[in-house]
């Protein structure tokens, strides 16, 4: 009798460690899983299967830890939040460029953001990004990343060593190829401002003047080369002002990041959607208050 149970026993503690463990059968499929429904799927049977299920059917629009206010860290891994570090490298060399633009106090000339792209709004922001995908966030990584790409290379465009430019001996081809250029940067930036409509009013705020100032720059180097000086000036003052708008935004969210109660007197507000994740749990939060 006792031989029976314990038989009993050991045959359901083997059929539950298959559903839970998600032990595969011999045809290479998920038979414990399949027979319980279970979502608890071991990782590489079928790791699609439940995707869209839950609570919250569809992720996130973009990780938290780029998001300033709802940085979470990592549970396995002790991770400042890079984002900060980030955004402040993009802030400071956008803002320098932007000023340029608008022919702030007559300085034309591109060249002293040179140092500021290759290494802070370059390097810097470039390192920043590869730790935001240590932390396990794809947009941080992939924002961040990208624009220190985008500031390294503009820099190589400018550095008289490479001689990038040197191939466009007409000045209308250099002014049409340096749009299209812009322009690749303005449809990248429309796909991660996309990216932020679930998130903050002032992350929002950021690429969308952002998005603006590659839109207006990339219009002026076209108009320039079509030979429409006035209007691509125009244009060129209107990349700026959007640049300085962005600026000025990337370090409000920066120091949203960084300022807590730990090292300041007070904090800034980053203004949740309302259909957010958090704008949805503070309105439940006041309804039940109300309620």
């Amino acid at each position: 009798m006792a031989t029976t149970t314990n038989n009993h026993t050991n045959a359901a503690l083997e059929k539950e460690t298959s559903v839970t463990t998600g032990a595969a059968n011999p045809n290479g499929a998920n038979a414990g899983n399949a027979a319980a429904g279970a979502p608890g799927y071991g990782y590489g049977y079928n790791p699609l299967l439940h995707q869209h299920s839950g609570p919250e059917p569809r992720l996130p629009a973009f990780g938290g830890e780029f998001q300033p206010g709802l940085w979470k860290g990592t549970e396995h891994r002790k991770f400042a939040n890079p984002a900060p570090l980030g955004l402040c490298g993009f802030a400071l060399t956008t803002f320098v460029l932007s000023l340029i633009n608008l022919n702030t106090r007559d300085v034309t000339r591109p060249n002293i953001v040179l140092a500021l792209a290759f290494g802070y709004g370059g390097l810097v922001q470039l390192l920043a990004g590869m730790w935001e995908m240590a932390v396990g966030n794809t947009f941080g990584a992939t924002a961040l990343s990208s624009y220190g790409g985008f500031w390294i290379s503009y820099a190589i465009l400018l550095t008289p060593g490479f001689n990038a430019l040197d191939a466009y001996t007409d000045s209308a081809e250099e002014g049409s190829a340096l749009g299209f250029f812009l322009f690749g940067w303005f449809i990248f930036t429309t796909i991660l401002l996309l990216c932020t409509l679930r998130s903050t009013v002032m992350f929002f705020l950021l690429f969308f003047t952002l998005d603006l100032a590659f839109l207006m720059l990339a219009c002026a180097d076209l108009a320039k080369s079509n030979g429409n000086a006035s209007a691509g000036m125009s244009l060129q003052h209107a990349g700026g002002g959007f640049g300085i708008l962005a600026a000025f935004l990337a370090w409000y969210n920066a120091f949203a990041g960084i300022a807590d109660n730990t090292n300041s007197f007070f904090t800034i507000p980053v203004f949740h959607f309302p259909w957010s994740e958090k704008g949805r749990a503070a309105r439940g939060k006041t309804e039940r208050e109300v309620a």
